[in-house]
């Protein structure tokens, strides 16, 4: 399936007072993530509504293995796990660099996110063009 990454620079505001990245940010990054793995796959977000199509996250999960601070170099990968009837799963990872400059995997997550109609808000299914873009292995 496809996987997308992106660049993040933590912000002095998304660091609390243990210096560290505040984890509900995770979740901003995450979010952010799942719109471009979007559009790396050729789904725009504003085509997806212009169909009559959205998505609410149904289910969140976020594990932390070390800090991300203020001004480290990080990166947040997103790739799809599961496409079910109404329903698809991303996986998220947040890599620091360390100072030998590999990665470190600090936080992994994953969302479930529902199918819904912008018309009136109810599940649907997984639309064809959705889940043959996030169902895509390598580059659209």
């Amino acid at each position: 399936m496809s996987e997308f990454s992106m660049p993040v620079v933590p912000r002095y505001a998304e660091v609390d007072q243990q210096g560290v990245v505040f984890n509900g940010h995770y979740l901003t990054w995450f979010d952010e993530a799942c719109t471009g793995l979007l559009d790396h796959c050729g789904v725009a977000y504003p085509d997806l509504m212009a169909g009559g199509y959205d998505f609410q996250v149904v289910h969140s999960e976020i594990d932390f293995a070390a800090p991300v601070r203020w001004r480290d170099t990080v990166r947040v990968s997103a790739a799809c796990t599961r496409v079910g009837t109404t329903s698809f799963t991303l996986a998220f990872a947040v890599r620091r660099g360390v100072a030998d400059g590999s990665e470190q995997i600090a936080v992994r997550g994953e969302n479930t996110y529902v199918v819904v109609s912008t018309e009136d808000w109810a599940k649907r299914p997984v639309p064809d063009f959705l889940r043959r873009a996030l169902t895509r292995t390598g580059a659209p």
